[in-house]
């Protein structure tokens, strides 16, 4: 990138990993739009006011991923508000747990529409604005462990979340040439209320390893080390770091 990164959206963050995306590049000096879906508007703009206590400029982007006309009109709002988009991280997703045999297809097709369609759109049109801008970028997406490893009762998260993977390869080959990378960061089971949601009556951890069984005294993690990789990502030195999924489990799984 020719310059420091200034202004970022972050999707999905409200709470969990993506608010400690955005206060963490808020406290690294750059200025975060933040967006989710209407019902947590109050959460976001809390998030808002937080950035804006750090001394850097942030507004609410209210908008569904999944929705090509809002993605747009959310990208063109931050340019138009904040002067450009020098990093994109596509962060928003949902998770159900239910095995194959009993899914519906309107299950598939909502998971599908938020964690991959969602992910599209965040990388087509930041990537257009980026190109447009000239002076290079940082996307990021959301993959996760289960896009390394399938899991029982969660095949069709574990479809997105491969996805994610070869859908953010490819576009870290088109767009090399504008000086723009394209990674995903691969959170193993992080301490958020998405995770708590989906382990039915189990702790997170215990949860976790029923999933992906590991030794008990493997460590569990919050947001905060999810927010650490992005952090490093969007930096300029890490313009060598393209195309690659990173993994962040603590060791739940080895690839």
């Amino acid at each position: 990138m020719s310059q420091e990164p200034r202004i970022a959206v972050i999707t999905g963050a409200a709470q969990g990993i993506g608010r400690a995306i955005a206060l963490r590049l808020a406290d690294d000096g750059i200025d975060v739009a933040v967006n989710d879906i209407p019902s947590n508007e109050k959460k976001l703009l809390e998030v808002v006011a937080e950035i804006q206590a750090k001394g850097r400029r942030s507004i609410p982007l209210i908008g569904d991923v999944a929705v090509e006309g809002e993605v747009r009109g959310f990208i063109e709002q931050t340019v138009s508000d904040l002067g450009g988009i020098d990093i994109m991280v596509a962060n928003a997703g949902i998770a159900r747990s239910v095995e194959l045999i009993d899914m519906s297809v309107e299950d598939w097709d909502c998971m599908i529409s938020v964690n991959l369609r969602g992910v599209m759109l965040c990388y087509k049109y930041a990537a257009q604005q980026m190109i447009k801008q000239g002076r290079g970028g940082r996307i990021l997406g959301a993959s996760s462990i289960l896009g390394k490893k399938g899991a029982m009762t969660f095949s069709s998260y574990c479809a997105t979340k491969f996805a994610v993977r070869g859908l953010t390869q490819s576009l870290a080959l088109e767009v090399s040439k504008h000086n723009i990378t394209v990674n995903a960061y691969c959170p193993g089971l992080i301490h958020t209320s998405m995770t708590s949601a989906s382990t039915s009556g189990q702790s997170t951890d215990q949860h976790g390893n029923a999933v992906l069984p590991v030794p008990p005294s493997m460590p569990g993690a919050g947001p905060e080390v999810i927010a650490s990789i992005v952090s490093y990502l969007v930096k300029p030195e890490a313009y060598f770091i393209t195309g690659q999924s990173i993994d962040v489990n603590g060791g739940r799984y080895m690839s």
